[in-house]
């Protein structure tokens, strides 16, 4: 981990089941004890303060872009000309790692803009990950294979956070089958920032499918 590194924080209330989110960043490291900004909740986008040994799990995209897990608790909040949290960062042995693979494929759909320099209609995809994504293709619509496209796509995140991405993409492959029609597209040229949205998009909707598997 390194200093600006990304902190999503879960708090879940073991009486009601209930979790929030929140966001926060690495600011400093003293060997296993991280200094994090204090933490800002997803939903209100307001400041939050907990009292010491408030527990929480914790999740951040790595330089392998594969999402890490672990749970730690506020050991104290260190006062200075920035305040910051200090938390312990475990073994790593318990940090659990999500995603193994560079980018992984997540089947949802998610509304889509596809403009060419031929055609441009709206569907939905079939899956996504940081890499690309595979869409349906409507009645009339082809591409040809290597064809470039641009891709618009706007992602609903948990915490109500709504994300635009843009990407310029090529088209890798079609598949024709009768009953639906699909263009697989991989992204050419994307920011880094978009990408990382997308991975963080396909986290949860991993452990929303886990969190179902356990009802």
């Amino acid at each position: 981990m390194k200093i600006g590194t990304v902190l999503k924080l879960e708090k879940i209330e073991p009486e009601t089941g209930y979790s929030n989110t929140y966001r926060s960043k690495i600011i400093e490291k003293e060997g296993q004890y991280l200094f994090i900004d204090l933490l800002n909740d997803n939903k209100t986008n307001k400041t939050t303060i907990f009292p010491k040994g408030t527990p929480f799990k914790i999740s951040y995209v790595g330089r392998d872009q594969s999402v890490h897990l672990f749970n730690t608790k506020i050991l104290r909040l260190a006062k200075g000309e920035l305040p910051a949290i200090v938390i312990e960062l475990p073994s790593e042995e318990k940090i659990t790692t999500i995603q193994r693979r560079r980018f992984v494929r997540i089947d949802t759909a998610v509304d889509v803009a596809i403009h060419s320099s031929d055609i441009s209609f709206t569907t939905v995809t079939v899956d996504v990950s940081g890499g690309g994504v595979s869409i349906i293709l409507p009645p009339s619509y082809t591409f040809e294979i290597a064809e470039n496209v641009e891709i618009w796509m706007v992602l609903h995140m948990q915490s109500g956070e709504i994300n635009y991405i843009s990407a310029k993409g090529e088209v890798v492959r079609i598949d024709d089958n009768e009953s639906l029609r699909k263009a697989s597209l991989k992204f050419l040229s994307i920011s880094k920032n978009d990408q990382q949205a997308i991975i963080r998009y396909g986290f949860e909707k991993q452990l929303e499918a886990r969190k179902k598997e356990l009802l």
